[in-house]
C-alpha cells in the first residue's frame, strides 16, 4: 500500500484544489464583509489606501479617526481571528491524524484547558505581583500557556498508556476529559484568588477577539507558521502511520520522532491561539472532520485545508457576534453552542460504527 491510495478518484468539486479555492474565496468575501461592517463603514478603495499607506509610509487620505478605527481596531481583530482559527484547525487535524480518532482535538485532549490554566496563572501572578515587569509582556502569557499545554499533553499521554506501553485513542480521550476537569477546578481556584479582578480572567476564558492588536496577531502567526511547516513536512509520514505503527516502521518511518514533532507542533499552535484569544472550543474538532468527509484522509491536503477552514469558521463567527448579535457575546460561547450538537452527531455515528464492528 502506498501513499497514492490516499488520493482516490473523486468528483472535481470534492478535490482538495476545488475545496481550497472555494474556502479561500469565501474567506476573502467574509473578510471584505467584516471590514466594511460596523458603525463606521469603509469602501474598498479606502481600505486599500490605508493598508498601502501604512506599509509604504505614504500619505493618508482619510481622517485620523477613520484610520485609527480601521488600522488599530478592525484589521488587527480580524487578522487575529483568522490566524487563531487556522492554528486551531491545524492542531485538531494533527491530533485526529495521530490518534486515528475523529473526536480528538485540543479541547477534548485537555490541551486547551492546559493552555488556559497556564495563561490564567500568568494573569494572577501579574495581579498579585504587579512590579514584576516580564509578567505583563504578551510573550510571557504565550509561554506560560504553551508550557502548561505541553505538560498537560505529556501527562495525558502517560495516563493513557497501558501496561504494554500501547497508546489507545479511547484512553487518550478519557484521560483528556479527566485532566480537563482537574484543570477546570484549578482555574476556578485561580479565579477565586483574583478577587475583584476576576472579571478579566472570566471574560478571557470565554474566548473573544475584542481589543486585539497587531502584536496579538503576530504572536499567533509566529507560532503557527513553524507548526504548519512541521505538519506539512511530516504529512506523508503521518499518512503512512495511519496504517499502523509496525507497518510504518517497516516502511522506514521513525514513528517516535514524527509523533513527537507533530504533538509539539499541534500543542504550539493551539496554545498560542488560546493564550491570545482565550478558550474557543470545537473548532479543531469540527473543521478537520468536515474537510475529511469531502476530500478524504490524505494529510497532504487535509492539514492546510483544515487550517484554512478554521480561519474561515472563526472569522465568520467573530463577524456574527460583532455585527449581528446584540451585546457582542464572546465568540467562544457561539462556537460552543453551534459546534456542540455537531460533536454529539459525530460521537453517535462513531459509537454506531463501533457497535456494528
Amino acid at each position: 500500500m502506498t501513499v497514492d491510495n490516499f488520493t482516490p478518484t473523486r468528483p472535481l468539486w470534492r478535490s482538495p484544489f476545488s475545496l481550497g479555492l472555494a474556502m479561500a474565496f469565501l474567506l476573502l468575501a467574509v473578510l471584505a464583509l467584516s471590514v466594511n461592517s460596523g458603525y463606521m463603514p469603509f469602501t474598498a478603495r479606502e481600505i486599500l489606501s490605508v493598508i498601502w499607506s501604512k506599509l509604504s509610509g505614504g500619505e493618508m487620505t482619510l481622517t485620523d479617526n477613520r484610520v485609527m478605527v480601521l488600522w488599530e481596531v478592525r484589521l488587527p481583530r480580524l487578522t487575529t481571528s483568522i490566524v487563531s482559527g487556522a492554528a486551531l484547525g491545524l492542531s485538531g487535524a494533527i491530533f485526529q491524524g495521530l490518534l486515528l480518532n475523529p473526536l480528538a482535538d485540543p479541547y477534548t485532549l485537555g490541551v486547551s484547558s492546559g493552555a488556559a490554566c497556564g495563561a490564567a496563572i500568568v494573569i494572577i501572578l501579574s495581579i498579585i505581583m504587579p512590579g514584576v515587569w516580564f509578567l505583563s509582556e504578551p510573550w510571557t502569557l504565550t509561554g506560560g500557556a504553551f508550557l502548561m499545554a505541553t505538560f498537560t499533553l505529556a501527562l495525558v499521554i502517560t495516563l493513557a498508556r497501558d501496561e504494554q506501553k500501547h497508546l489507545s485513542p479511547t484512553n487518550l480521550i478519557l484521560a483528556g476529559v479527566i485532566m480537563s476537569a482537574i484543570l477546570s477546578a484549578a482555574i476556578s481556584f485561580i479565579k477565586y484568588l483574583a478577587g475583584d479582578q476576576v472579571s478579566s480572567i472570566i471574560f478571557w476564558l470565554l474566548g473573544s477577539f475584542q481589543a486585539r492588536t497587531w502584536t496579538d496577531a503576530l504572536i499567533i502567526f509566529s507560532f503557527f507558521i513553524p507548526a504548519l511547516a512541521v505538519a506539512l513536512w511530516s504529512a506523508v509520514d503521518l499518512n503512512i502511520m495511519t496504517m499502523g505503527v509496525r507497518s510504518a516502521e517497516t516502511l522506514g518511518v521513525n514513528t517516535r520522532r514524527v509523533r513527537f514533532q507533530l504533538l509539539a507542533a499541534a500543542s504550539l499552535a493551539a496554545s498560542s491561539a488560546v493564550s491570545v484569544a482565550g478558550v474557543i472550543g470545537f473548532v479543531g474538532l469540527i473543521v478537520p472532520h468536515l474537510v475529511r468527509m469531502i476530500t478524504g484522509p490524505d494529510h497532504r491536503s487535509l492539514l492546510p485545508l483544515s487550517a484554512l477552514g478554521g480561519a474561515l469558521l472563526l472569522l465568520a463567527a467573530d463577524t456574527t457576534v460583532r455585527v449581528l448579535l446584540p451585546g457582542e457575546i464572546p465568540v467562544g460561547v457561539l462556537t460552543a453552542l453551534l459546534a456542540g450538537p455537531v460533536f454529539l452527531v459525530i460521537f453517535r455515528k462513531r459509537m454506531g460504527r463501533l457497535s456494528h464492528d
